[in-house]
């Protein structure tokens, strides 16, 4: 299998089905990708079903529409069988080096000859990792991080036997599933993100430890501090800022004399049965009596709002999410009309679009002012259509709409396709009556009309004057090809309390 061919891959086997091999599974599966899982817990349907409805409701936020069909999920009575006829397999099992060897060895046999094998494991050498499989050049590290099916990195690397092409196939898959993919330049216990992570966990423990703060005020020193700026800027960009025009050159000559002073302790201390008790007891005054499930849904609400935030600036995880998106809405893409093509029914084609994020209002649905902007792009293409497109306005003059009246009939959600319909229903030397209507989805619901009446003006003089010969015979050929449809249903309505 080529590094093309593993962006097309059909079927993924997962062995280990906990927190992180099932949020692999909700992950591949909500993709629209086959999954077959293994994991001799008895209890590996329930739970595997938790996760992957936790999932399906947080990508539905992210993502709405834009998502495929799901991909379907059975449960293996064995790893040979989850195997078997995957075209990639995700290893997800415990932290013990021996066990993965010799599973990892056992998946080699089974699985096909093209399949390519990803290890999830958070600090485990590939090298060792592969020492016991017949072809171990089929092996890679693709570490992710919890939860794996909403946090996009992955971090990917090889072995000493690990081919090129099998880095590039995993490089693939990943992107496919919506991910951002950091490579490991070399091989390191920990990799890089977990040994970022474990120098401030060693750090926490010792204030823990000497009684200097709990659990909740080091999480607080975290999340209101440092943690909202490394979600899209990591650690040397801030720094990078912190040292003004002049950057970090400035900013370690500044403050690099301090950073040498012994402010931390990085050897972590001994995880006595005392610190144990101390920090699980801190953990569970800090949770206050809130169940996994629901502190689940927080969490990924929190993330789903945030890369949302982020997508709209088309930044950091929102420019991941982003471009995901738009894989997803090109891959659910049918051949369809251009904007500005006459439809069958002989009305103009001037919008077609999935509803964006930062369309989204309080309840969800495609906000009110939106309907406002969608009904004013489509008028836009019908000007276009007549001669009066962006270098006519630029030369001084233009069409301003007068009167609108907007009927708002049902809604639009996230990731929803939505198109604009639109009919010139008059038009004269200096005006123009134009009715648009915004269906939803492939059943063309109608959710909202808009009625516009425009007037030509001259814009530096902020009058109306005709229209010139051509656009005005542009225009009235529109009105004339639409003449024969039925008068659209609501026009010249208006809004008035009942008598």
């Amino acid at each position: 299998m080529t590094s093309e061919a593993g962006s097309n891959i059909r079927k993924v086997g997962i062995v280990g089905g906990g927190v992180i091999g099932a949020g692999w599974a909700a992950r591949f599966v909500l993709n629209g990708i086959d999954v077959s899982i293994y994991d001799p817990d008895p209890e590996i349907e329930r739970k595997t079903a938790a996760v992957i409805a936790n999932a399906r409701r947080a990508l539905s936020r992210l993502f709405g529409n834009a998502l495929p069909a799901e991909g379907s999920i059975t449960f293996a009575a064995n790893l040979q069988d989850a195997v078997r006829d995957a075209d990639f397999i995700q290893e997800s099992l415990p932290e013990r080096e021996d066990l993965k060897i010799r599973l990892l060895a056992e998946m080699d046999a089974a699985m096909p000859a093209h399949a390519v094998i990803g290890s999830s494991t958070s600090g485990l050498l590939p090298t060792k990792l592969q020492s016991g499989m017949a072809r171990p050049d089929r092996l890679v590290v693709g570490h992710p991080f919890n939860p794996v099916y909403l946090l996009p990195l992955v971090e990917i690397c090889g072995g000493d036997q690990t081919s090129q092409e099998t880095k590039d196939i995993a490089a693939a898959v990943y992107t496919q599933i919506g991910m951002k993919v950091l490579h490991v330049r070399k091989e390191i216990d920990g990799f890089i993100a977990d040994r970022l992570l474990e120098a401030v966990w060693r750090e926490a423990l010792w204030l823990i430890n000497d009684g200097i703060a709990t659990a909740s005020e080091i999480d607080d020193a975290v999340r209101f501090g440092a943690g909202m700026r490394w979600s899209f800027m990591g650690t040397f960009l801030v720094y990078r800022l912190a040292g003004g025009e002049e950057g970090m050159r400035h900013f370690l000559h500044q403050f690099g004399p301090s950073m040498e002073w012994p402010w931390t302790k990085l050897i972590g201390p001994k995880l006595t049965d005392e610190l144990i008790e101390t920090i699980a007891r801190q953990s569970d005054e800090q949770a206050g009596g809130i169940d996994l499930r629901t502190y689940e849904k927080l969490r990924d609400d929190c993330l789903v709002d945030l890369t949302h935030a982020l997508e709209r600036n088309d930044f950091a995880s929102g420019q991941i999410a982003r471009a995901h998106r738009a894989r997803l809405t090109d891959a659910g893409k049918s051949a369809a009309p251009a904007i500005g093509s006459i439809r069958d029914d002989g009305r103009m084609l001037t919008i077609a679009t999935p509803v964006q994020p930062e369309w989204i209002d309080y309840n969800e649905h495609l906000t009110e002012y939106c309907y406002l902007k969608l009904f004013g792009d489509a008028t836009d293409v019908v000007l276009g259509a007549i001669g009066a497109g962006a270098d006519y306005v630029a030369a001084g003059h233009s069409w301003y709409t007068v009167e609108t009246h907007i009927r708002h009939l049902g809604q639009a959600r996230l990731g929803d396709s939505v198109e604009v319909r639109t009919r010139v229903v008059a038009a004269d030397a200096k005006r123009l009556h134009v009715f648009h209507e915004m269906v939803r989805g492939p059943e063309a619901v109608v959710i909202a009309t808009a009625e516009h009446m425009l007037v030509h003006v001259n814009a530096a003089a902020e009058k109306s004057v005709p229209a010139p010969d051509a656009m005005q015979q542009a225009a009235q050929a529109l009105v004339t090809a639409q003449a024969s449809l039925a008068p659209p249903e609501g026009m010249g309505r208006q809004i008035r309390m009942p008598g």
